[in-house]
C-alpha cells in the first residue's frame, strides 16, 4: 500500500518461524497469499519457508525472532496478525537483551525462551489482513485499489471491465478472498490509512484521502476493525 514507505525491506524465504513485532510505527509482510499489517504492539506470525518482504513505515521500530519449529513444539501455517499482550510484550523484550549464543540447557535463558514460546503460542489473532485473489484480472483490479485506496470505483464498474454481473463478481470476490468487495475495499482503506495517521497526518485529511465522506463514518470504521480510535492507537 502506499502509505507504508519501505525502509529496508528484507525479502527472504528461510527454515525458522519467524515472528515480527512493531514496537513503534507500522509493519507490513507481503506474501502471495496477501498482506498482513500491524499497529504498533502487535506481531504478526511468518510460517518457515514463506516467501515474504517484511516494510515498515519510516519511523517504525521492530524485532524479530527466529524460531526452530523443533524447538517451538508447533509452528503456524499461515501468516497470523496476533495482539501482543503487556505480558508477551515484555518477554520479548528481556529476550531481545539475550546473547545469540545464550546457554540452551537448563538455564535462565532457557527457562525465559520457554515461557516466551508459550505466551506467543496463546496470542489472539485479528483480522489485520488482506487477502488477494489468485484470478489474475481480478487481481489486478484489487492491486488498482490497494494503490489508490480512495477512488470511488463501484462493484458495476468492476464487472463492467471484467465483462461480467455484478452477482458473478460478487461471488468469485467472496469465493477468491473470503470477504465481500465491500468488506475488502473497507480493509483496504483502512490498513493503507495507519502509516499515514502513524506520521501524524490529521484524522480528517486521512479520512478524506482513504474514501470516506466523513470524519466520523472513518472513526466507526477503524473502531470496528481495529478496536480502538485512530486516537487511541497513535497516542
Amino acid at each position: 500500500m502506499p502509505a507504508l514507505k519501505a525502509s529496508a525491506p528484507v525479502h527472504g524465504r528461510h527454515d525458522w518461524v519467524q515472528f515480527s513485532y512493531a514496537i513503534s510505527g507500522v509493519l507490513g509482510v507481503h506474501t502471495a497469499e496477501g498482506s498482513f499489517f500491524t499497529p504498533p504492539q502487535w506481531g504478526v506470525w511468518v510460517p518457515a519457508g514463506l516467501e515474504h518482504e517484511v516494510v515498515t513505515s519510516m519511523r517504525a521500530e521492530m524485532r524479530s525472532l527466529y524460531i526452530r519449529t523443533a524447538d517451538s513444539g508447533w509452528a503456524p501455517q499461515r501468516c497470523r496478525v496476533l495482539e501482543v499482550t503487556p505480558l508477551a510484550r515484555e518477554l520479548i523484550k528481556s529476550f531481545c537483551l539475550l546473547p545469540v549464543d545464550y546457554p540452551e540447557q537448563d538455564s535462565h535463558e532457557a527457562r525465559l525462551v520457554q515461557v516466551l514460546l508459550d505466551q506467543l503460542a496463546h496470542l489472539p489473532e485479528v483480522g489485520f489482513s488482506l487477502p488477494l485473489p489468485r484470478h489474475p484480472r481480478l487481481l489486478s483490479l484489487c492491486n488498482e485499489l490497494i494503490e489508490e485506496p480512495g477512488q470511488l470505483i463501484t462493484l458495476h464498474d468492476w464487472a463492467a471491465r471484467l465483462g461480467t454481473s455484478e452477482k458473478t463478481l460478487m461471488r468469485l470476490f467472496q469465493r477468491e478472498t473470503g470477504l465481500s468487495f465491500r468488506g475488502w475495499r473497507q480493509r483496504a482503506r483502512l490498513l493503507s490509512s495507519l502509516s499515514a495517521l502513524e506520521e501524524g497526518a490529521s484524522v480528517t485529511h486521512t479520512a478524506l484521502a482513504c474514501g470516506y465522506d466523513s470524519t466520523s463514518a472513518f472513526i466507526a470504521a477503524f473502531k470496528g476493525l481495529f478496536g480502538y480510535t485512530p486516537g487511541d492507537l497513535f497516542k
